[in-house]
């Protein structure tokens, strides 16, 4: 196939950077991103791995270098595996880096696969170490399988960054000890501010923790630098004094990052969402099955068309969300 346009959108920003979504389901119902009794997708509804990876090379022949494999938990889908191997052959080459964002319950028995695949990092979804807690915010997890999960990923190699979600008056007074947990382990925590995706079985207002409070309390508790790392997404960074430690923040409603958004995101069911915070997607499904990759490239080029300038986010008391779809269909 003949080289298709870079990816530019209307607002001028180049688009280097595509997350995918390999499956909406998650073996964890955690509080803030679903219901408690969620509906998932039908299997049939779904992309095949074969039908993600020919869209995934198609974006990375028009200039994407990074890829992230999501969900739900992405781990949860047969043969995952298989198409970490197939993009991962494209590292080095035309693609920079392959990395993944789980939720570590399933860590353990794919940590080396995935290294052998090409990944280097991962992303770990941990909002608490404590054992009650933990199975409260998730509704029935066990935080030994997830420890377990990134101990075995670090034996393999991988360079863990824990992702954590802050949420009042539950987890707020781990933060500072989780801070210290990842430094004492050689690792990264980003924290993340709670989004309105999807209905939920309780009002987010209530649990909404601004971060930069947050920074000010781990400011005063920790000796933390302004730091110019980036790893194309969307947190601002802090390194700890003395450590390797970098603290991220990713703060959606208190400091709006999308003047430098460089992403799309891939959905399970084939739809190619420019925006968290917006409905417009347009259906890659559709167009792979329709007319193959050249008709992937025209919705492609008419998706960069409808990229919003910026989300609209905001969390106020009773209020709907801003979009209907939960975060695992697009991805965390």
């Amino acid at each position: 196939m003949d080289a298709a346009p870079a990816l530019i959108d209307r607002h001028g920003r180049a688009i280097s950077y595509l997350r995918i979504s390999v499956t909406d389901r998650c073996d964890l119902r955690c509080r803030y991103c679903m219901s408690e009794a969620m509906t998932f997708l039908p299997r049939d509804a779904l992309l095949s791995l074969e039908e993600i990876a020919l869209i995934a090379e198609r974006f990375i022949a028009r200039g994407v270098r990074k890829i992230r494999l999501t969900g739900g938990e992405p781990l949860v889908r047969r043969d995952m595996i298989d198409l970490t191997r197939r993009l991962g052959r494209h590292i080095g080459t035309s693609l920079d880096e392959l990395t993944l964002t789980t939720n570590g319950t399933r860590l353990a028995q794919h940590a080396e696969a995935l290294f052998d695949a090409g990944v280097r990092r991962i992303n770990v979804s941990l909002d608490s170490r404590d054992a009650e807690t933990f199975r409260f915010i998730t509704r029935h997890g066990d935080v030994t399988q997830v420890l377990a999960g990134i101990a075995a990923a670090q034996s393999a190699g991988l360079a863990v960054k824990i992702n954590m979600v802050a949420l009042k008056g539950l987890n707020e007074h781990e933060i500072a000890p989780m801070l210290a947990w990842v430094a004492a382990e050689g690792m990264d925590l980003t924290l993340i501010e709670t989004m309105p995706l999807g209905q939920i079985d309780e009002d987010r207002a209530d649990r909404f923790l601004p971060l930069p409070g947050v920074l000010k309390s781990l400011q005063a508790q920790f000796d933390l630098a302004p730091d110019s790392h980036a790893t194309g997404g969307p947190a601002r960074y802090w390194r700890l004094a003395g450590t390797r430690t970098r603290l991220g923040l990713i703060s959606p409603l208190t400091a709006n990052f999308c003047a430098t958004c460089n992403r799309v995101r891939l959905s399970t069911d084939g739809k190619l969402h420019m925006c968290l915070g917006h409905e417009d997607s347009v259906d890659l499904k559709a167009a792979i099955r329709s007319g193959g990759l050249p008709m992937v490239d025209t919705e492609i080029s008419r998706a960069l068309d409808l990229k919003p300038a910026a989300h609209d986010f905001r969390i106020e008391a009773g209020a709907a969300p801003a979009v209907a779809r939960h975060m695992s269909v697009t991805g965390g």
